[in-house]
């Protein structure tokens, strides 16, 4: 069939209209589809410098790399690759640093070290021997005392502050002692800063953990039985709690342990080879000892437990 010229004529522009609005629509659809580009983000939005981030990439989620102050695992070396343990040190030097000598410590962590492993509240007391009248006053009334000493000793760690430093070591020269004079008043100057010491005598009762369970501000003649009452009130919730947080680690099996000379020890059994022990304490601390060196209780213990797995 032939057609008309002037219905050709008609076709053609028809046609034409309909491929511009094919082209139109798929150009429409890829600018709504990413109207601002690849990333989605409008111009007046995007960094204007180099500090605003770094580009996501994509990929979902994939493990990162380590921080760059991070130690990478092949550089953490053992002093003795064929024994770890090596350099764990003995349960009797251990116990041995932190036996108390006197009944006041001078040391911090001398002192929070027998605390923590003892189970008793720490008693810091801040002082000045040389200008507090109080201090002198109360160290008459009640920490002198026979009573007093007898109950602290089986229940406190005490630890004495001690604002006015002297240095007596006959075995230093003037140079050393004005040094080590510096060094212990910055020490002192440091612990009262920390537990906000602002006069003399002032009293911190920290629980084996750490926590502040009492603080008791400067004293008055004839107040040592109230003082004193504070302090018990004080070390019976400390004792309390630190019960319930105790029987918490024995049910994950750590126990009390005592070598030949009744030193205890708080810790968890975590390897045991030829008559070798490895202990770990609470806080992640490591010893080993030697079966024979524990009391007669502790190898009894082991020796059951030996037993329930078919070791003998």
């Amino acid at each position: 069939m032939r057609l008309l010229p002037w219905v050709l004529g008609l076709m053609i522009p028809l046609s034409s209209c309909t491929m511009l609005g094919l082209r139109d629509k798929s150009n429409h659809e890829e600018a709504t589809a990413e109207p601002f580009g690849p990333t989605g983000v409008p111009p007046q939005l995007r960094a204007k410098n180099a500090d605003a981030g770094t580009a996501v990439v994509a990929g979902g989620n994939v493990s990162q790399p380590l921080p760059s102050n991070a130690t990478p695992q092949e550089d953490i070396v053992y002093t003795n690759p064929d024994d770890p343990d090596a350099t764990v040190p003995e349960l009797a030097s251990v116990l041995s640093e932190t036996k108390q000598r006197t009944p006041w410590e001078e040391s911090e962590t001398i002192a929070k070290q027998r605390s923590a492993r003892e189970g008793k509240p720490l008693l810091i007391w801040f002082t000045d021997s040389a200008t507090s009248p109080m201090c002198k006053v109360l160290s008459q009334e009640l920490f002198s005392t026979h009573d007093f000493g007898n109950w602290a000793t089986e229940k406190l760690v005490r630890l004495r502050v001690d604002s006015h430093v002297e240095i007596n070591d006959q075995e230093m020269d003037v140079s050393s002692t004005e040094d080590r004079r510096i060094s212990v008043k910055n020490y002192v100057a440091e612990l009262k800063k920390r537990y906000k010491i602002l006069g003399h005598p002032s009293l911190i009762l920290l629980s084996p953990s750490g926590e502040v369970i009492g603080r008791y501000c400067g004293y008055k003649r004839g107040d040592a039985p109230y003082l004193w009452g504070q302090i018990k009130h004080g070390e019976a919730v400390s004792t309390a709690a630190y019960q319930g947080w105790r029987a918490g680690l024995e049910k994950k099996g750590y126990r009390e342990w005592r070598d030949r000379k009744d030193h205890r020890f708080f810790a968890k059994l975590t390897s045991y080879s030829k008559g070798i022990l490895m202990l770990i304490e609470p806080d992640g601390s490591r010893a080993r000892t030697q079966e024979i060196s524990l009391s007669d209780k502790d190898r009894a213990w082991i020796a059951e437990q030996k037993k329930l797995r078919g070791l003998e």
